[in-house]
Formats: C-alpha cells, structure tokens, sequence
C-alpha cells in the first residue's frame, strides 16, 4: 500500500514500541479505506511526543500550544462546509488532554466536525513520565512510584456526558484502523481514545505488566458509543464563517514577475532589529508581482532577546510548506544571526550569503558578500537594507515594485527610502 498521508510510514520519530506510531500507520490506512487523498486532511497536534509527527505527514498540519489543539480545530472545523470534503483531525496526548479538557468538552458538546485522537500512554512522556490525570491506580511512573488511589479520569463517560455523538475506546495493539475509519466517518465530532503504555518510562516503571492488564485492573474498557447528537448548536456558527481577512490585505498583482523558479532566503539577525519586518516586506513585494511567497519566523520563547530569524519562500508556482533546510541566500546582520544560521552557513554549498561587514568571515563553501549594513543604516535598519541588496544585485524582484512596496510600508513614514537606496553598491 502507498502512503498517501505519511511520507514513510516504517521511519516515523519514535522510540522504538511507542504506540504513537501504531497511531499514525493506522491513521494512514482508516483515511485510504475512505478515500481521502493527502491535501483533504488537516492535521492539528498538540504539545508532546505525538506532536512530532508533523514532519512525516504530507497533509496539511497545524501545531498547537499544549491543550489547545482541540480549540484550533474547532475554529477550522467551524469554518469548513460539509461540501469541502475536508476531514480535520485532532492529534493529542493525555497531557494534552489534560490541560485542554475543558476544549474537548465544549468541542464535543457542540459537536464540531472533527475527530479526536488521544494517544493515552498515561503518562507525560515528553517531559520526563509524570503522572497525568489518566494514570490509572497502581501504574506507577518515574515521578510517582506508588499511585495512590485516586485513579484515572474516564475521557469516555466525560464525553458521553456532554453528548459526544461519537466515542470509543480502543487498545493500541495491531490493526485498529476500521475503528478509525468508523470515527473519521461520522459527520459530527467523535473522539477515540488509543491506550498504549510509553516504552521508556511506562514499561520500565511497571515490569511484567501488559496494555490489556492495565486496562481492565483500571475498569477502562474497550467501548464505542453513538449518540444522536443534535444539529442546533451548528446554525449558530453560520454568521461566523467569512474570512477574518480584511480585502485591505488583500496584495493584488501590479507589476510582471521577474523570477523563474524558486528561491529560498534565510534573514537572520538579532531580536528588536526588524529581521521580522524586513522578511514579511519581502514576502509582500513578491506578491505585487504575482508570485507566491511564504515567511515562517524563528525566535526564543523569551521574545525580545537573542536571535531572530525568517525564511521566506518565492516563487511563481503554489508553495505547500514554510521553511528550508537550504537556503539560496542567507541574509546575516549579527552575531546573534550567525550563530543561529550556523548549521545552514556550514552546509552552504551553492548558496550566496550577504554578510555584514562587522561580522567575520565563517568556514564555509558559500559564497560570501560582506556589505556595511548596521554601520551604514543602523542596526534597526540592517536588515531591511539587507532585503534591498539581495534585490539590487540578484534582481530576483524588479526595482520598481520593490519601491512601491517599500512606499506603503510603515517603516518608509520615519525612514526616507534614499536611507537604503543611496547605500547600495
């Protein structure tokens, strides 16, 4: 069987016996039994081992923050019509689930379109096996050798309770893929829950013990149930389902295309020094020229310090990614930006890096173009002079739509655009 929505289904990021990959290869399959090619699917993950997944999936994914992927796919499983074909699919963990319950029962309660996957390994895994509020009495973790009796909460009486219109409960062991396909088929919300234990802290915390053990000592039964759920809660979405996007944001074609092809550029600097800006600006001026362009942004969790980096991507065909492993331009304004791009600058053999003139010279196969950019404009200004230089001498955008696009940026009403056109060699 080709995959459709896995790109390799055998070499998938998980430790070896993780259930997390039973979940995936039987995910692959309950979708092809229905007949979804790859681009029908969105995929929303969340927090956690499971969420790694992304970078095997050919379909459309969404990552979310922890807990809060079932709220995302609500959002995009409220604005789709029956007619799209589309299939949204929750990627979760017991953690997961654990922070984002309250999301999961108002999802199901308002029976979104969607279904939910949860990978119950009972425990975080991610973070080092502590107990989740789905461990089970006497299944121990590294963090809490002896459970006490509290138990595990029962996601499927919860789910139930609010009148899921579909919930089962399944062992992650073998072929589970037609009782996917039975979830991933229901026109409302469903939900299954895949037990599995985690190879690395689960079946060493608990020697001897087995999935099936587990899971009959703790009274969660392998279950389905179908509730009839009523439609009532859906009309009162329809007013909601128009495009958030303004139509002033709309970037209409006004110049011809200069570019053939692809091209991948790299700006990386320092936070608070316009690296951000000056990719979107680049993104944009592509646009006014009836390419397609893509930006994905790049910084610390603590915003404001260290590094910031954007790939952009510009071509004159559709892109169905964000980000590249190699770029053909790296655009570097500071320390900070070269210690980021570094691994790229070492395996830059055919790309073009335009260099500020402060910085020294890295080891590297590309080929390097030192320019005075903070001490001609200022650090704030490096970048966006950075932007102008990739334009001026590789001439991937033309002149003219690289002034008007620069005319409506905000910037251009406190930096005239002689600051970055008089500086150009």
């Amino acid at each position: 069987m080709d995959n459709r929505i896995l790109i390799d289904s055998k070499d998938l990021p998980f430790c070896k016996g993780c259930g997390h990959a039973g979940v995936a290869q039987n995910t692959e399959k309950a979708l092809q039994k229905l007949g979804y090619d790859t681009l029908d699917v969105i995929f929303v993950t969340d927090i956690g081992c499971h969420g790694i997944i992304d970078k095997s999936l050919r379909s459309h994914t969404v990552h979310g923050l922890h807990g809060r992927s079932v709220a995302l796919a609500g959002g995009i499983a409220a604005g789709l019509t029956p007619e799209s074909g589309k299939k949204v699919i929750v990627f979760i963990g017991d953690g997961g689930a654990t922070i984002g319950m309250q999301h999961l029962l108002v999802a199901a309660h308002h029976n979104f379109p969607m279904t939910v996957v949860i990978h119950n390994n009972m425990l975080y895994g991610m973070t080092g096996g502590q107990p989740s509020e789905f461990t089970p009495c006497g299944f121990n973790t590294p963090t809490a050798p002896n459970r006490s009796a509290m138990g595990a909460i029962d996601m499927v009486k919860l789910m139930e309770g609010v009148g899921a219109a579909y919930v089962s409960r399944v062992s992650g062991v073998g072929d589970f893929s037609d009782e996917l396909a039975e979830a991933f088929a229901q026109p409302g919300f469903s939900l299954v829950e895949v037990m599995e234990i985690c190879p690395s802290y689960g079946v060493k915390s608990n020697p001897g013990m087995k999935l099936k053990q587990v899971v009959e000592t703790a009274g969660l039964a392998i279950h389905k149930s179908k509730n009839p759920q009523s439609e009532n809660h859906r009309p009162a979405y329809d007013g909601f389902k128009n495009s958030l996007l303004s139509e002033k944001l709309t970037i209409k074609k006004e110049f011809e295309p200069v570019l053939k092809g692809t091209v991948r550029i790299l700006l990386s600097g320092s936070a608070g020094e316009g690296t951000q800006s000056a990719a979107e600006f680049l993104a944009r001026t592509a646009m006014l020229s009836g390419l397609y362009a893509t930006k994905k942004g790049h910084y610390p969790v603590t915003v404001g310090v260290g590094f910031s980096a954007a790939e952009v991507i510009i071509s004159d065909q559709p892109i169905f990614y964000t980000g590249s492993t190699k770029p053909d331009f790296m655009l570097i304004t500071s320390t900070d930006g070269v210690d980021y791009a570094m691994p790229k600058i070492k395996n830059g053999n055919g790309a073009t890096i335009i260099l500020d003139g402060s910085l020294p010279i890295p080891d590297t196969s590309a080929k390097i173009i030192q320019k005075d950019l903070r001490s001609k404009v200022g650090s704030r200004n490096a970048a966006m002079l950075s932007v102008f230089t990739l334009i001026k001498k590789f001439g991937i955008l033309s002149e003219e739509s690289l002034l008007t696009a620069y005319g409506r940026n905000k910037l251009s009403a406190k930096v005239p655009v002689e600051t970055f056109t008089e500086n150009l060699d």
